[in-house]
């Protein structure tokens, strides 16, 4: 089965996303114009048939746009075995329409909450997504088991975190573990790499939710989900979760509806303008998910917490498939 009908829909959102076209690559924007002139805005569409490959875009002394800052530089951990058909590694390029994902349709029972007390926002629920996910471990019969053999069942479990409500920014970007934020699913983010330190997105084979267990059953994202957003909407800024440092990781589009791309970003994947918060409308710093490497939180622009019950902070945890 391929991504099509996944990237169909993520296409009635992006709009002028690329989608079955080949679309313009250049700069068309930048932040700093967002900045200038939000109304305006114009936002970089990205070629889906021709993603950038993020494979070892890393960097560990210092934020640089287009990579992720990390503060993890030994990726030794395990993943997808072999590289799928809709991987060009020699244009350094992987194809959003032809990839695959993982049949199969199970249903959980999600708990989540994200409360506001006391200047901190409590997440706390039992890891499990509100929709449904696919079959794992990946079966011999599905076509995912050619290129992932992932052997981990999904599990439910503890989650307490306890985030800033209202974050401020620090002097100088910080480096990003495994985990890098929490989704209003109540699911983990992790960061755009799998445990071998490539793009975790292009290479490993997510459900049709882009999601996958990793050794210790943790459902998680590595990138946009088209499950987190509402059909239909028109907003210019949506909500779909959380950093660890407090920041909010949005869905933006422009006036025509194209969602924001990496070159419309800052070396943290994130950008300031007019978002939904707490409540109220107000102008702040913020992530933005893209469809094209980084994804999302590239490093963090607050002071991530360092502890939080069920989340893995450091390295990821490989799918542990041979």
């Amino acid at each position: 089965m391929s991504k099509l009908g996944l990237t169909a829909a993520l296409c009635a959102l992006a709009v002028l996303a690329g989608c079955g076209s080949s679309a313009d690559s250049g700069g068309k924007s930048t932040a700093a114009a967002t900045a200038a002139s939000e109304p305006s805005f114009v936002a970089t569409p990205v070629n889906v048939k021709a993603l950038p490959l993020g494979d070892g875009k890393y960097t560990t002394d210092g934020a640089k746009r287009g990579y992720v800052y990390s503060c993890i530089d030994n990726f030794d951990g395990g993943g997808a075995f072999a590289q799928g058909p809709w991987i060009d590694a020699e244009a350094g390029t992987w194809n959003l329409n032809e990839k695959i994902y993982v049949e199969g349709h199970v249903d959980w029972t999600s708990r989540f909450s994200a409360q506001v007390e006391d200047g901190d926002r409590e997440l706390e629920g039992n890891g499990v997504p509100p929709q449904p996910t696919g079959e794992f471990p990946v079966g011999e019969s599905d076509p995912a088991y050619e290129y992932d053999r992932n052997p981990n069942a999904i599990s439910e479990y503890d989650l307490r975190a306890s985030l800033p409500a209202n974050p401020e920014r620090s002097g100088e970007a910080s480096c990003v573990g495994g985990t890098v934020g929490v989704m209003k699913s109540g699911v983990p983010l992790f960061s755009a790499f799998d445990a071998g330190g490539r793009d975790a997105v292009a290479t490993e084979i997510q459900d049709n939710c882009e999601g996958h267990p990793e050794k210790t059953g943790q459902y998680h994202y590595h990138g946009l989900s088209s499950c987190l957003y509402r059909s239909g909407s028109e907003e210019r800024s949506e909500l779909l979760g959380w950093a660890l440092d407090g920041f909010g990781i949005y869905a933006e589009r422009d006036a025509e509806g194209t969602l924001l791309s990496s070159a419309d970003l800052d070396e943290c994947h994130g950008r300031t303008s007019t978002v939904e918060w707490n409540g109220r409308s107000r102008r702040m710093y913020h992530y933005v998910m893209t469809l094209d490497f980084p994804y999302a939180v590239a490093c963090y622009r607050g002071t991530a917490i360092e502890q939080a019950e069920g989340l893995a902070l450091g390295a990821p945890e490989g799918p542990g498939a041979p």
